[in-house]
């Protein structure tokens, strides 16, 4: 896909959709495991230098982990699959386990960045993790509903329609047109970290800048900017440090 689209008429879009993987790639070369029953595919997308995205890249990954969430819960009925976002580019059960990730690539050509999307998320598979139908089982059984499972190729495809959306309203209205829908759905809110180490300062997440980067409150300190290259974000030891 990243010879192809290259080649291709700038207006045709290209979507790769793989039933299985064997090379996945996530973010600092971590491998992605890919079992059959994952949602697995590679979007290609163009955005001009000169717009409110082009300005802002790293939000494109936070507009795709929000569109995968959007995809199941803006489905009548399944707004209580309790998914959720994580900084910078993962898809979560509430805070508990991960259950999808994102990764993006861009390349400028002239005043045009294109980006490829590659998104995965465990939708009939219970290993390595937990999938989307697990979910919807736990909530049938706890709520006596009877929602139906959900496939891989309808949320693939729901989530391309939903990342559209979300990044026509971010080119129209900046940051703040999708911030709103972003920390409805994100596992941060009002969490606590401590910088540097685990005896380091304390600070509070308060969410992420106009560049998609995490802000937190240090005490005494106000507000910083904390850039994924730079930092470890590990929510499991409650720490931000450096790599």
């Amino acid at each position: 896909i990243g010879r192809l689209m290259f080649e291709l008429p700038e207006e045709m879009g290209l979507i790769a959709i793989a039933v299985r993987q064997t090379q996945g790639k996530g973010r600092g070369g971590n491998v992605w495991l890919s079992p059959v029953g994952c949602a697995l595919s590679t979007l290609h997308i163009t955005i001009p230098l000169h717009s409110n995205l082009g300005q802002r890249i790293p939000f494109i990954q936070h507009l795709v982990s929000l569109a995968v969430v959007e995809s199941v819960r803006s489905i009548p009925g399944y707004k209580d699959i309790d998914l959720r976002v994580k900084w910078p580019n993962d898809i979560y059960y509430s805070d508990l386990m991960k259950l999808g990730g994102v990764l993006v690539n861009s390349t400028l050509i002239e005043t045009t960045f294109h980006i490829l999307i590659g998104f995965g998320f465990n939708v009939n598979n219970s290993n390595p993790t937990i999938c989307i139908n697990d979910l919807i089982t736990k909530l049938n059984k706890e709520e006596g509903t009877k929602l139906k499972p959900l496939s891989a190729d309808c949320l693939i495809a729901r989530t391309v329609t939903v990342l559209e959306k979300l990044i026509d309203i971010f080119q129209e209205k900046g940051p703040n047109g999708v911030l709103p829908r972003y920390y409805k759905y994100w596992v941060h809110s009002g969490k606590q970290v401590h910088l540097h180490s685990e005896e380091g300062p304390i600070a509070w997440i308060v969410g992420i800048d106009d560049y998609g980067f995490l802000q937190v409150h240090e005490e005494g300190k106000g507000v910083v900017s904390v850039h994924p290259d730079g930092n470890s974000f590990d929510m499991l030891r409650n720490l931000i440090v450096p790599k």
